[in-house]
């Protein structure tokens, strides 16, 4: 019996997790499934275009072990797009990094989504401050990328 793998560490959850062909009725299409690591290495290689190393030390794993994982998103990527597939985003082995905060004296500091799941944070570390905001990771909200429709699969 093999090992089970290791969580991959991930700082991005991507916000539109379906992309179909445009005209084709998403019930006759068929779908690839990427994962959220396949996505956050993607990501890290080809839209922040870090070195391998560093995409490995960012996601905890072994660099061959990225090797595999991006060729492996690559792959359904291109089969998804030369065969017609619809892409879902969903599943995997992963963590999530940690969150930004900001208050409105400009204090900043993370927190780990684990933490954050059981027990948010409602008061500044430094001033005490109630008034906090989260940080968005990079890529959220509209910018470069987002099409016509805002990216929106309809």
């Amino acid at each position: 019996m093999g090992r089970l793998p290791k969580w991959r560490r991930v700082a991005f959850m991507p916000e539109i997790t379906y992309f179909k062909p445009a005209g084709i009725l998403a019930r006759l299409l068929d779908e690839v499934c990427l994962s959220v690591e396949e996505v956050e290495a993607i990501r890290l290689k080809d839209l922040e275009e870090l070195e391998q190393e560093e995409c490995a030390e960012r996601m905890h794993i072994s660099r061959p072990t990225f090797h595999r994982v991006l060729v492996a998103a690559r792959q359904k990527v291109a089969d998804a797009l030369l065969n017609g597939r619809a892409i879902r985003i969903e599943g995997g082995n992963f963590e999530m990094a940690s969150r930004r905060f900001r208050c409105l004296n400009g204090h900043e500091w993370e927190v780990p989504f684990e933490t954050m799941i059981t027990m948010p944070p409602r008061l500044c570390p430094s001033c005490n401050s109630p008034s906090i905001l989260p940080i968005p990771p990079f890529g959220w909200g509209k910018g470069i990328g987002r099409g016509r429709r805002g990216g929106r699969h309809r």
